[in-house]
């Protein structure tokens, strides 16, 4: 992509949380910030991704099918300790290149999912990369104020729930081995997000604000609902027919009880979390 576009991506990610628009609209794209091999200088490049579970998120190194593997992929292999934007939070990485079956699996995964990636390794003689990013260290979420955190992790759950729902209704007879990959980490992230909840922030602001105590009472039966459809959903996600008929229900289940519990909790907690002192 010519420099100038980059940069027009790169300033809407970084000014929205990370939702664009044009040839990235709805789609998951994250911010790759690589040191050049030559230069050490660095460079940033907006990137389309796969989910691969809780620990990594994976990136192909396509080119559009050219020639010649992109900069960002020569940068990252002369130095692999990366950073990773993903609209909510920022992240030092480890690239790790993907090599033999490992890699192999991994793009079948993303041409199942889009056959674009089977027509770019089509144009091309070279055997086209996949990196893993995985996650070595980073911090709060790119908020200005705990309440504005919330919000930001939330708004994440909410696209990605969009997005996966899209993805099973458009899916085929059968859920393919990406989108199960989607949902299953979903489910890891939430799961970890409540975690998170139940034994940080939830403890601390009852400790701060007594009188939360009902409210917080009530979040936390919603987090045990909420984890019961979670197992519901992993299970028929994993059965080995995996239909997408059995698996929507489950999944527009699990959206309305969470959307009525992110509402909640940020009509609860975001004034208090951004109260003065």
């Amino acid at each position: 992509m010519p420099i100038d576009f980059n940069q027009q991506i790169i300033d809407e990610f970084r000014a929205n949380a990370g939702r664009v628009g044009g040839p990235f609209e709805g789609g998951r794209l994250l911010l790759l910030t690589t040191t050049g091999a030559r230069s050490g200088a660095e460079h940033t490049t907006p990137l389309g991704f796969l989910p691969d579970g809780g620990e990594q998120v994976l990136v192909i190194a396509s080119a559009g099918g050219g020639p010649k593997n992109p900069d960002w992929f020569h940068n990252l292999v002369a130095h692999p300790r990366v950073k990773v934007e993903d609209g909510v939070f920022t992240y030092e990485a480890e690239a790790v290149v993907l090599a033999g079956a490992e890699r192999d699996r991994a793009f079948a995964r993303a041409a199942e999912a889009d056959p674009g990636w089977a027509d770019y390794q089509a144009k091309t003689t070279r055997v086209i990369p996949v990196v893993a990013l995985k996650q070595v260290a980073g911090g709060p979420p790119n908020a200005s104020s705990f309440g504005a955190a919330l919000k930001l992790v939330h708004d994440a759950f909410r696209r990605e729930l969009a997005l996966i729902r899209k993805e099973i209704v458009e899916s085929g007879p059968g859920l393919g081995a990406q989108l199960r990959v989607n949902c299953l980490t979903l489910c890891q992230g939430l799961h970890n997000h409540h975690t998170g909840e139940d034994t940080g922030l939830f403890p601390f602001l009852a400790d701060r604000f007594p009188e939360l105590g009902p409210v917080l009472d009530r979040l936390r039966r919603e987090h045990e609902k909420i984890a019961d459809l979670l197992a519901e959903l992993q299970r028929v996600i994993s059965a080995e027919r995996g239909d997408p008929l059995e698996v929507l229900p489950e999944f527009e289940r699990l959206t309305e009880e969470l959307e009525g519990h992110l509402t909640y909790e940020e009509e609860q907690l975001i004034p208090l979390l951004d109260a003065p002192g």
